[in-house]
């Protein structure tokens, strides 16, 4: 009977170990990591109005959002893979790095962009007018060098310049360094550092406060036209099994993106409170407000990325369209 009561705990055991299990993957919740800057504007926005949550009772489900703040491309990665964070974001390169590295395992998609949003190039140097005038002597302030959204940016550009095998061309001159210092350090004019790949608000702020700082090119200028910045994506895991939370996201920032564009001044509001940010509201404003920031969940110029990174090498997988690394949620959208 002892025998017989241990076989039936264990039993028991085990099924409330799967009932948990079950639970845990049930339909309606989602996590999502979201970090900071006006590129993120989306999800403020989504998070302000209960977005998600709102389209989830459209669908007769009840959702559950945790919002989780991470920084870091390796950290964020090794959340979502471990299936800690469900959706996470990153620039389109890193993003498409992971695509690649996936298939046929975890199989990460991207499931939509945050916005179209420019990265300047910016100095302090008056003898820089040209990419071609970076000498050794410069040193460009990235996020992440070598991997980042920026350095690949510029690895593009050194191939049109310099060829193919020369693709690392301004790797040799690029130090990272976190955007708010970068900016300082071209402001105030004092440090080794002296040119900085810049994403808004902060090239904005450069700008503005040293009328030394300068534009040498930017991203758009690189990529042929308006492109996507940062972009949001998930595993296939999550995709599948979770389809009504899934949509209600995807509806939740459809939303988002259209309602910014018709209340661009609540908007800015919506910015400063989300993210308790020290900066005007005349200033946010101004950022939503400019024709080259398009707060969008329509992929634009990702596929320049796709090619671009698998002909010098650093993508193994040739994509044949920008369909094939997102998500089909997002293959009715007129993207590239």
């Amino acid at each position: 009977m002892k025998h017989i009561s241990r076989i039936a705990l264990t039993l028991l055991t085990g099924l409330s170990v799967m009932i948990a299990s079950s639970a845990a993957k049930a339909e309606g919740n989602i996590s999502i990591a979201r970090q900071f800057g006006i590129s993120y504007l989306i999800l403020d926005v989504v998070r302000d109005q209960n977005l998600i949550e709102k389209h989830g009772k459209a669908a007769g489900l009840d959702i559950k959002v945790e919002w989780a703040q991470i920084s870091g491309a390796t950290a964020i990665n090794e959340a979502l893979l471990s299936g800690n964070l469900d959706v996470v974001s990153a620039g389109v390169p890193p993003a498409l790095v992971l695509w690649d590295r996936t298939l046929g395992k975890q199989n990460v998609k991207a499931v939509a962009p945050l916005g179209s949003l420019p990265n300047y190039l910016i100095t302090n140097n008056p003898k820089v007018k040209t990419l071609q005038d970076l000498s050794e002597q410069d040193r460009i302030a990235v996020p992440a060098a070598g991997v980042g959204f920026q350095s690949r940016t510029l690895q593009i550009e050194s191939t049109h310049l310099y060829g193919k095998e020369n693709f690392n061309h301004f790797d040799k001159i690029s130090v990272s360094l976190p955007h708010p210092e970068a900016t300082a350090a071209l402001i105030s004019g004092g440090l080794e550092v002296n040119t900085h790949f810049s994403a808004a608000p902060y090239y904005y702020q450069a700008l503005e406060e040293n009328k030394n700082v300068h534009k040498i090119i930017n991203s758009y200028d690189i990529l042929g036209g308006k492109a996507t910045f940062n972009i949001l994506y998930s595993t296939q895991k999550f995709h599948d099994e979770n389809p009504k939370t899934y949509k209600a996201f995807y509806a939740a920032l459809g939303e988002a993106a259209q309602w910014i564009r018709d209340h661009k001044s609540e908007a800015a509001d919506t910015f400063i409170r989300q993210q308790q940010s020290k900066l005007s509201r005349d200033f946010i404003l101004k950022i939503i407000n400019d024709p080259e920031n398009d707060f969008t969940i329509t992929p634009q110029n990702t596929f320049v990325y796709a090619a671009e990174l698998y002909n010098i090498g650093v993508l193994k997988t040739k994509a044949a369209s920008w369909k094939d690394y997102f998500f089909e949620e997002a293959h009715n959208e007129a993207g590239s």
